[in-house]
């Protein structure tokens, strides 16, 4: 099967490379993620995913451009009441699965999948859903596979690479909440 694996990390494509690889499936990876700020950070996991791509001899499709105002854009667009920020998960799932659909019809592949689906702070239904629409749109198939009980082995792996671990999902609304919760 022709896979592009949509990466939002390379310490989270980890496990989900070898996972499929055991599964005799070789992705190709896919690197889109307009949420991620401030920009440095963007940079990290960017330049971290491309040195593992590379580690690995895997195919890397770059979507490189930061997308911080059109991210906010769209989520102020679908949010009109009081709270700006509501379901900011859902359009981040949304617009990145949109973009690796429609990139995976563009280039060929059969299906498409994502490493968000290993992370246990990640919701794997509206994944999931996003997913299927997605491929719906788009006439190629979403690959769901739940990677979430190798993440924590995954985890450990890129430690062990010294592969660049960030410590929040991407997004300045969850960049806020990891300093709020921790104080600092």
């Amino acid at each position: 099967m022709k896979l592009l694996l949509h990466a939002c990390c390379a310490p989270c494509s980890v496990m989900c490379i070898r996972t499929l690889r055991d599964e005799g499936i070789e992705p190709s990876l896919y690197w889109h993620n307009p949420n991620i700020h401030p920009y440095m950070e963007y940079v990290r996991r960017r330049d971290a995913l491309a040195a593992y791509a590379k580690d690995l001899d895997l195919s890397l499709i770059m979507e490189d451009r930061y997308g911080l105002r059109d991210f906010l854009d769209a989520l102020y667009r679908e949010n009109a009441g009081p709270s700006k920020t509501a379901g900011r998960c859902a359009l981040c799932y949304r617009l990145r699965m949109e973009k690796t659909a429609k990139t995976a019809a563009e280039k060929g592949f059969e299906a498409f999948s994502t490493t968000l689906l290993i992370s246990p702070y990640q919701d794997q239904r509206l994944i999931g859903e996003e997913g299927e629409t997605a491929a719906r749109r788009y006439g190629v198939r979403f690959l769901y596979r739940d990677f979430r009980p190798r993440f924590r082995e995954g985890q450990a792996g890129a430690r062990a690479l010294g592969i660049y671990m960030q410590k929040y999902c991407g997004c300045v609304f969850s960049e806020e909440e990891r300093y709020l919760e921790t104080g600092g």
